[in-house]
């Protein structure tokens, strides 16, 4: 599918800028060793960018997805199936 980033944060924010801070909260890393993965992208990589001295930063493959079948029937509320079971 595509490339995925891995960010660990392998140093503590305490002492740094708090703008630093902010984006190693929004990346959702709160502790030491802490990992995430995201889609990579223009974006995402500014923001690894901007706190790249705090982080250790890994290429993943990104997993395949499962594709759901489309299926024709329908489910009938418990309350539609007691109904047409009174009936029968």
């Amino acid at each position: 599918m595509g490339v995925k980033l891995r960010v660990t944060l392998i140093k503590s924010t305490v002492g740094t800028n708090p703008s630093a801070r902010g984006t190693v909260r929004a990346l959702g890393l709160r502790r030491i060793g802490q990992s995430a993965e995201f889609d990579d992208g223009p974006a995402m990589r500014g923001q690894v960018r901007a706190v790249r001295y705090l982080l250790d930063i890994e290429e993943v493959a990104a997993a395949p997805t499962k594709k759901k079948r489309a299926t024709a029937t329908t489910r009938k509320s418990s309350a539609a199936a007691k109904k047409e079971e009174a009936e029968s």
